[in-house]
C-alpha cells in the first residue's frame, strides 16, 4: 500500500535531510500512533512520505517497539477484529495484514483467536446480503459462493453454511 503526500517536508523545503532530529521523527510517529494503531511498515512509509530520511526512521521505530507504543500484535488483532466485524473472512483479512507488513506467523496467531467467529460472521453476511435465502438453482448458489469468496471465506466454511441452511 502506497500513500502519497504533496506537502513540504517536516523541517521545511530547505531543511537538510541529514540534520533531522530523532525527536522530530518520534514526535510525528507518536502523532500518527495517537490517531490509530499502525503496522511498522505502514508507519515507516508514512514517515518517509513526510520527508524523513529512511535511514533515521528504523532506530526510532525500534525504540517505539521496545516501549510497546508500536505493537504489531496489537495492530493485527485490532485490524482483524474490525474487518471481521464488517463481514470479511479469514482469507481476505490474512492477505490484507500481509500487505501491511505483518508476518505470516503473527497473522496465523491472530486469525486463530477468531476461529470460532467465522461461522457466525458468514451467517450474518448471508442474512444481510441474501436475506438468508437458500439458493434454489446452481446459478444462485454460484453467485452466493462468489460473494462469500470475495469476502474471504473458505470453501469449507461456505459449504458448512449451505449444509446448515438446507
Amino acid at each position: 500500500m502506497i500513500w502519497t503526500r504533496t506537502s513540504k517536508t517536516t523541517g521545511g523545503a530547505s531543511a537538510d535531510r541529514q540534520t533531522v532530529e530523532p525527536a522530530a521523527i518520534r514526535a510525528k510517529a507518536l502523532e500518527l500512533l495517537a490517531r490509530r494503531e499502525h503496522a511498522r511498515l505502514e508507519l515507516r512509509q508514512k514517515l518517509v512520505q513526510r520527508g524523513f530520511p529512511a535511514e533515521c526512521i528504523d532506530p526510532v521505530l525500534d525504540q517505539l517497539a521496545k516501549e510497546h507504543l508500536l505493537d504489531e500484535s496489537r495492530y493485527a488483532e485490532l485490524y482483524a477484529c474490525s474487518r471481521a466485524g464488517k463481514g470479511y473472512g479469514p482469507l481476505r483479512i490474512a492477505r490484507e495484514l500481509r500487505e501491511r507488513g505483518v508476518s505470516q506467523e503473527l497473522v496465523d496467531q491472530t486469525l486463530s483467536k477468531l476461529e470460532d467467529d467465522w461461522p457466525l460472521n458468514l451467517r450474518e453476511l448471508h442474512r444481510k446480503r441474501f436475506k438468508s435465502l437458500i439458493p434454489a438453482h446452481a446459478t444462485e448458489r454460484m453467485q452466493q459462493i462468489r460473494v462469500f469468496r470475495q469476502h474471504g471465506f473458505t470453501l469449507e466454511q461456505i459449504k458448512h453454511l449451505f449444509d446448515l441452511t438446507t
